[in-house]
């Protein structure tokens, strides 16, 4: 009877049915719901710490500087989906525990790219005439450095977007997933058991899967490609 449920791609149901006989298609629309939601909420998160530490530390320098690299570079060390797999595990699979947890693994990289290029800008003419101004240190890295970092975070989202969907992916393809909130990632798990018969039932999130992905990371080239334009033509 499973066997009559899982019809293929046709007129009825554009992308099949799976083993249950639900529709693939309105599946890989929810389950792209909770992916992308992953995706930008993590990024969201992840941005927010990294924008702040990175600003910081690049701004202030000396000891915090370094005492405060030092931990982001312990966090860069450590293996981000095995420290997830175990963090997803003590903690539960809840769709914004996993959330939480891949947000709160991913700011590093981003820290490390703000403080790069806070270290530049604020040798920078109109940052030193701000501070000469009398402006504050919220003041001055809100309103003169960040502006110009805004393409490099815009960046840095798009790439922490592609990454925290792939992780949740892997996570749920593994098992660790929220059922009650299927993602592409567990839609390919529960497809695999059908590959040989149901083809569709996986190969359709994979697909929409891999071309979000490659899609944030274009962006991401795209994005940086333009800043690069524009610093050149100025």
């Amino acid at each position: 009877m499973s066997e009559a449920l899982r019809e293929p791609p046709g007129a009825s149901h554009w992308l099949g049915t799976d083993d249950l006989g639900r529709d693939v298609l309105a599946r890989l629309a929810y389950g792209g719901q909770i992916s992308l939601a992953v995706g930008t909420i993590s990024a969201v998160i992840a941005v927010s710490i990294g924008v702040a530490v990175g600003a910081t530390c690049g701004y202030l320098g000396g000891a915090f500087d370094a005492v405060v690299m030092r931990i982001t570079e312990a966090f860069q060390i450590i293996p981000r989906f095995f420290l997830a797999l175990i963090v997803v595990a003590l903690v539960g699979s809840g769709i914004w525990k996993i959330i939480l947890v891949l947000g709160l693994l991913s700011w590093p990289a981003t820290a490390r790219v703000v403080r790069a290029q806070v270290l530049v800008l604020r040798k920078e003419e109109f940052v030193l005439a701000a501070i000469m101004g009398g402006a504050s240190a919220p003041r001055v890295i809100g309103r003169h450095i960040l502006p110009n970092v805004a393409p490099i975070i815009a960046v840095s989202a798009s790439l922490q977007a592609g990454s925290a969907i792939l992780l949740e992916s892997f996570i749920s393809f593994l098992g660790l997933g929220d059922v009650a909130h299927p993602s592409w990632g567990l839609l390919l798990q529960q497809g695999q058991l059908f590959i040989r018969d149901g083809w569709w039932i996986s190969t359709f999130p994979g697909l929409a899967l891999s071309l979000t992905i490659l899609g944030l990371n274009l962006l991401g080239d795209g994005i940086r490609a333009a800043h690069g334009d524009t610093a050149h033509a100025s």
